[in-house]
């Protein structure tokens, strides 16, 4: 089993930045692809960013390239989503993933283990 604890959201200003960290325990965590996702009031969870067990390969989605970078520590078993020029429209749940693979996943049915979010909000 795997136990994932999402930190680091806050309110902030548009055109601001936060970090989110994802504390994992229960598993080798530098075999385990890691995500990010989001979801707003409303909306379906969707795809943020995902990075492969290495680091070594990132995936973005189209609304936060350029703006979000994903990250690994994983002799501290943490994954980082550094978030710059905030925009209202990235106001959500904001969700840490672990899946059973190396490899980066987009989709929210290939990972399989998840935390209890943490909220986000930007105000314009």
């Amino acid at each position: 089993q795997v136990q994932l604890v999402e930190s680091g959201g806050g309110l902030v200003q548009a055109g601001g930045s936060l970090k989110l960290s994802c504390a994992a325990s229960g598993r080798t965590f530098s075999s385990s692809a890691m995500g990010w996702f989001r979801q707003a009031p409303g909306k379906e969870r969707e795809f943020v960013a995902a990075i492969s067990g290495g680091g070594g390969s990132t995936l973005y989605a189209d609304s936060v390239k350029g703006r979000f970078t994903i990250s690994r520590h994983n002799a501290k078993n943490t994954v980082y989503l550094q978030m710059n020029s905030l925009k209202p429209e990235d106001t959500a749940v904001y969700y840490c993933a672990a899946a059973n693979t190396y490899y980066s996943r987009r989709y929210y049915q290939e990972y399989d283990y998840w935390g209890q979010g943490t909220q986000v909000t930007v105000s314009s």
